[in-house]
């Protein structure tokens, strides 16, 4: 059984590593995939191979830090699947620099992407699903929002206020049917942690130290991510809503 089937999504940051997979993963459970970037060319990318697989996506440039652009792609989506039922706010960035080395102007691109971008997409979104009364809305914060992580003081500030943003929508809506609940990745393998290497001495003693701190062993994957999602999107957390789900190997446990 698919568990998304018939329903339309939209994934923020959907032609990177996790929001790439996670469209995929919609697709697989029968959803109809707006594929959100502000790389369209990515975005292409991973809607053209869901669509050679014989799923339905469609790919949509979106910068969430502009609220016209926001507006502009959610009203795109709309009138190609008639609504959404599904909401993923993936999109991130990251400066890896202790606070003290970072820079007004680098706080204010952090905050417009990891969180006032996120706040852009609700805002255009919940109407249409106040209007239908149903929705589920998966936000994509960090390992970082729930224990701190040194170089990331400004990131994991804007992913702790998603964190206490989700629970305050999740309480402010619940009476239309809509949920929200929140994913914490831990290290992933992904474009960001490789950026996030690079600012290390030694990348691989600092690969390695991760990696010997992981309960499971290993770093993540970017497809260790959309099954948890995709449980959230799904009819089986019709009951879960204002809750924060680590995917970190057991390097967090939060209970």
């Amino acid at each position: 059984m698919q568990r998304l089937e018939g329903k339309s999504a939209i994934v923020t940051g959907g032609g990177g590593g996790i929001g790439g997979a996670t469209c995929r993963r919609f697709a697989q459970e029968g959803a109809r995939v707006a594929v959100l970037d502000r790389d369209e060319a990515a975005a292409q990318r991973v809607a053209d191979e869901i669509r050679s697989g014989g799923g339905q996506a469609i790919a949509v440039r979106c910068d969430i830090t502009e609220r016209a652009s926001v507006d502009a792609a959610v009203a795109q989506v709309v009138q190609a699947f008639g609504g959404v039922d599904v909401l993923v706010n993936n999109a991130g960035w990251d400066v890896f620099l202790p606070f003290t080395k970072t820079v007004p102007a680098q706080w204010e691109q952090l905050i417009a992407i990891n969180l006032t971008g996120a706040l852009h997409m609700h805002h255009a979104v919940l109407p249409h699903m106040v209007e239908r009364k149903a929705g589920r809305i998966v936000n994509i914060a960090s390992d970082a929002a729930r224990v701190g992580s040194s170089g990331e003081a400004v990131y994991a500030a804007c992913k702790g206020g998603l964190v206490a943003f989700s629970k305050t929508i999740a309480r402010e809506h619940s009476r239309h049917n809509i949920t929200v609940n929140v994913v914490c990745p831990g290290p992933t393998d992904t474009a960001l942690f490789a950026d996030y290497k690079k600012g290390a001495g030694n990348p691989e003693k600092l690969e390695e130290a991760f990696r010997r701190s992981i309960p499971l062993g290993r770093i993540g994957q970017a497809g260790d991510l959309p099954g948890a999602i995709a449980f959230f999107a799904s009819d089986d957390a019709a009951y879960c809503t204002g809750q924060v789900l680590s995917v970190s190997g057991g390097l967090t446990m939060n209970g």
